[in-house]
């Protein structure tokens, strides 16, 4: 089962590294990882994607806890959250039909076109990590240059923080 989970640590140096050498003593993957800085500057905050069943969710869970640098973990799938993530993907568009064809594409997936060449063109697309598989998609691989993404940043619902 797929798992979003948001770390409170301290923005310290080897932070990150302990958490990542967490997962990799365990053998468990991480999809994606998101660390930035949040509005105290001492705390960061690490939104990262894995898999694994109940069980193995609440092992990597008292596993973090445990780490001195954590601060507070939460497992934002088990209640109404936002998930965005943001692509830049460079896409090839050759001839007026093709690139038209794009750019309706880009339209409907409420994507930008950030940079235009005579042979390509480079999309920005932000939302669910779905969406962005979908376009990827609807403009099939032959299309496909390059693409970059951010990972995934999530936050709960309504009053749901992830705070001391």
């Amino acid at each position: 089962m797929r798992r979003l989970l948001a770390v409170l640590l301290e923005n310290e140096a080897g932070a990150l590294s302990r958490v990542i050498g967490l997962f990799a003593q365990r053998n468990y993957n991480i999809e994606s990882l998101t660390v930035a800085p949040t509005e105290d500057r001492t705390l960061s905050r690490l939104t990262l994607l894995t898999e694994g069943d109940d069980e193995k969710i609440e092992q990597v869970t008292k596993h973090l806890n445990r780490l001195i640098e954590v601060v507070k973990v939460n497992d934002l799938t088990e209640g109404a959250h936002i998930e965005r993530e943001l692509m830049l993907i460079k896409v090839r568009a050759e001839g007026n039909g093709h690139r038209e064809e794009l750019y309706r594409t880009c339209r409907i997936f409420r994507g930008t076109v950030v940079d235009v060449t005579p042979d390509s063109y480079t999309v920005q697309l932000t939302g669910p990590t779905k969406k962005l598989l979908a376009f990827m998609r609807a403009i099939g691989e032959t299309s496909i240059l390059e693409v970059v993404r951010t990972g995934v940043s999530g936050i709960g619902r309504g009053d749901k923080i992830l705070e001391l």
